[in-house]
């Protein structure tokens, strides 16, 4: 909003120039989204505590220590999340950018999905929330949307035909595989694939948020680059014009993780939930193709990927041979069963996704 009131005066007013730059406009945004999470957190958590009761029920069949130290603490707390980064994009984006929209369509609707679910567990005091076959389908809708959406906007703007509907490989400087209307179907499992990946993460304290926020500083970088033309051609990565705005929904969604973060540590004052987990996975995937870098994304969040493929791994393995390969999952579960400390399972989590991270930023320039 401020893009579209500052900017055309930025040849007559000196101070208004600032907001041409799309990094002064990130600084705004982070700063923004973090004070909003800082000075509403106290408040919407005691509303949250005061509006569920008993807080988020935890699985008897979990974790033991988690039903006595995890029992009563809110959730929904993703609503801290989610009203900073609107807030802080609202405010600082240009909001005549379709990248920009398309994903702030996706972090809402992933956003409610996630509410709904969180709702049903508090309300009927379970861990089972909205049903899965529902909830898939209502996922897929938004995303189908949201890549549809995406592919129309490449167009516009005058991408090279067939780039809007193939797949870039990373490290390599010219290959894309253009696999036509079979991209909506890719697109859509990544995007909601993302989602659920967060939505796994998101177990102990501080686990989800600060990788998120890890990937969303890597992600904006990477959209910043493949928005200009001259840093495009200099790394060789294919240019899409508009994606550099992308970066300031990532600064705003950076800041909000910080004030979250501030309440999330350990121990929690409140948990994400869906609601949280949910959205923040959702805009990742959906920057990941806007941008068309849906396989680093593979990479920047192999933790979540782990974390996905060891509940399906589980999963498939008790199904087919009546066998668990891990003593739980997600596998952050699996190490506590094994005797770790939560605060070392966290904190080498998060340096797993800072060496995922590098070397997620190192495919544009190792071609």
């Amino acid at each position: 909003m401020l893009y579209l009131l500052f900017a055309p005066l930025a040849d007559d007013l000196q101070l208004a120039n600032l907001f041409r730059y799309i990094t002064f406009r990130t600084g705004g945004a982070l700063m923004t989204a973090m004070l909003i999470a800082f000075v509403f957190g106290k408040p919407m958590i005691g509303w949250l505590r005061r509006k569920q009761g008993k807080g988020q029920p935890i699985r008897a069949e979990g974790i033991e220590r988690h039903v006595v130290e995890k029992a009563g603490t809110p959730t929904m707390g993703g609503f801290l999340i989610l009203l900073g980064v609107m807030v802080g994009t609202l405010l600082w984006a240009d909001l005549s950018n379709s990248y920009v929209w398309i994903v702030i369509f996706v972090t809402a609707g992933f956003g409610l999905i996630g509410f709904v679910d969180d709702y049903l567990k508090v309300t009927k005091q379970t861990t089972a929330g909205f049903g899965g076959k529902f909830k898939l389908v209502g996922e897929f809708a938004i995303a189908l949307v949201a890549v549809v959406w995406a592919t129309h906007t490449a167009r516009s703007l005058g991408v090279e035909p067939g780039i809007e509907t193939s797949i870039a490989f990373p490290f390599f400087k010219d290959l894309m595989l253009n696999i036509g209307p079979l991209f909506f179907v890719f697109g859509c499992i990544v995007i909601v694939g993302s989602g659920n990946a967060v939505n796994m993460t998101d177990g102990l304290d501080g686990l989800a948020i600060v990788p998120v926020m890890i990937a969303a500083a890597t992600f904006g970088v990477i959209a910043y680059v493949v928005g200009r033309v001259d840093f495009a051609e200099y790394l060789q990565v294919h240019y899409t014009a508009g994606a550099g705005e992308i970066l300031i929904f990532c600064g705003a969604l950076i800041g909000a993780g910080i004030g979250f973060l501030w309440w999330n540590a350990p121990p929690a004052m409140v948990f994400m939930g869906d609601t949280g987990s949910l959205s923040l996975g959702g805009a990742l995937g959906t920057i990941a193709v806007a941008i068309k870098h849906e396989l680093v994304l593979a990479i920047v969040g192999g933790l979540f990927v782990l974390e996905l493929v060891s509940v399906m791994v589980q999963v498939a393995s008790f199904k087919l041979f009546g066998k668990r390969v891990f003593r739980m999952a997600p596998i952050h579960h699996h190490f506590e069963k094994k005797g770790w400390a939560e605060p070392t399972i966290v904190i080498r989590f998060w340096i797993i996704a800072v060496i995922l991270a590098l070397i997620g930023l190192a495919t544009l320039k190792l071609r």
